[in-house]
């Protein structure tokens, strides 16, 4: 991905955005037969990379091709109809894996894929609309890819290094982090120099609310896969529930999202995204305060009732930032904001969760030393955490478009 997400903008203008998300699909494909075929862990990784090139090309390509087809009109209908698939992995996501891992070898992850990317492929290249590359067609910036590829690539894998080492001091946390800070700012250096087609064009974050949005997402990335990472643990690890038991558990949130999906697109439509985000993140800090409480006997039904408001409340932040982000924007700009907006959530998610899986080791050390109850106080904890990541993104919201485009 850190390879792929940066060259998706370059890609896009040099092939159209129809081709590069069919070859993304194919990539997707292909890695998801070779990973099911590994013999050993370095196949496996290797395979894993591969596929990780076509994840990273696909969102971003994604976005740019929903974008253009909206052509500034009806934008949050449209992100609310492509999160239809990002609304199910939460509700058939845990319970099918873990029918997965309990009942059947461990490839069956990678097996189930493939029906759907030849569905994927077929759909696309079928009822994609065909997009002429841009007649100025970019040479690739080498110079900057050779920057923001190994920066992105350094910041993700030192963050989720940060998360499994316990926190910043390792060398394999903080040479990569160090590394990933220094080719940012030697590629902002660098773009900001440049005045033909830079990787990343900087210049979109002269708009405030591009800046906002951006921002807005890398703290909102830190909420909702902050949760991704806490709702699970919690439920395994203090509750002592089974894998499949939890994804059962997980049920509400995913249907609390979908019961907002319909019309939540079209009200930041009309209504621009600064009050919808801020109402949102309110319903997100309401949502999280029972598991911010809970131990391993609190009440399911209570539980269940924080989860679905928590969904409910997540498309009410992710839609309306995207529709915020991407207003206004040429068709020349398009490209750059799907890789910017693609970077932020993904570093952000990363960021969030190493720091949550960093507040649970320290609770449980600290914990295993005074005799408390170890996991429920250390999740207690995270949550609380969580709910400042919340709190916290407020701040940008406040900058989000007001009214409509």
């Amino acid at each position: 991905m850190g390879l792929a997400v940066p060259i998706s903008g370059w890609a896009i203008q040099r092939f159209g955005g129809k081709k590069v998300y069919l070859f993304s699909l194919f990539i997707f494909l292909v890695s998801s037969v070779l990973c099911s075929l590994a013999w050993n862990t370095g196949s496996l990784i290797g395979f894993r990379l591969l596929q990780g090139v076509g994840a990273g090309l696909l969102i971003p390509t994604m976005q740019n091709v929903l974008v253009q087809s909206a052509g500034g009109r009806n934008l949050g209908r449209l992100i609310a109809i492509i999160s239809i698939p990002a609304l199910i992995g939460p509700i058939l996501g845990p319970v099918i894996g873990g029918l997965l891992i309990q009942n059947l070898d461990w490839r069956w992850i990678f097996y189930v894929n493939i029906p759907i990317m030849l569905v994927a492929i077929w759909l696309s290249w079928r009822h994609i609309p065909i997009d002429e590359p841009a007649r100025d067609k970019p040479k690739l910036d080498v110079i900057g890819l050779m920057l923001l590829s190994p920066a992105f690539a350094g910041l993700i894998y030192g963050i989720s290094e940060a998360s499994m080492q316990g926190g910043l001091s390792n060398l394999k946390v903080s040479l990569p982090l160090a590394g990933g800070i220094v080719l940012t700012a030697a590629y902002v250096v660098y773009a900001l120099r440049r005045r033909q087609s830079p990787l990343l064009d900087l210049r979109l974050f002269r708009s405030r609310h591009f800046l906002a949005s951006n921002v807005t997402l890398f703290l909102t990335g830190m909420v909702m896969n902050g949760a991704m990472l806490l709702l699970p643990l919690y439920y395994q690890q203090v509750r002592g529930e089974g894998v499949l038991e939890t994804g059962l558990l997980l049920i509400p949130q995913g249907l609390g999202m979908l019961a907002t999906r319909s019309w939540i697109g079209g009200l930041a439509d009309r209504m621009g995204s600064r009050n919808i985000v801020l109402l949102s993140l309110a319903a997100t800090a309401i949502g999280t305060i029972p598991f911010a409480h809970s131990g391993a006997d609190t009440n399911h039904v209570l539980l269940g009732i924080a989860q679905f408001v928590r969904g409910a409340a997540l498309n009410g932040i992710f839609i309306p930032i995207m529709v915020s982000a991407y207003a206004g924007l040429s068709k020349q700009q398009i490209p750059h904001a799907s890789i910017s907006t693609r970077i932020f959530q993904t570093i952000g998610g990363a960021f969030g969760s190493a720091i949550l899986a960093t507040v649970i080791d320290r609770q449980l050390r600290s914990a295993a030393v005074s005799g408390m109850n170890a996991a429920a106080h250390a999740y207690q904890s995270a949550f609380w955490w969580s709910f400042g990541f919340t709190v916290l993104a407020v701040i940008p919201a406040f900058m989000l478009t007001q009214g409509k485009k």
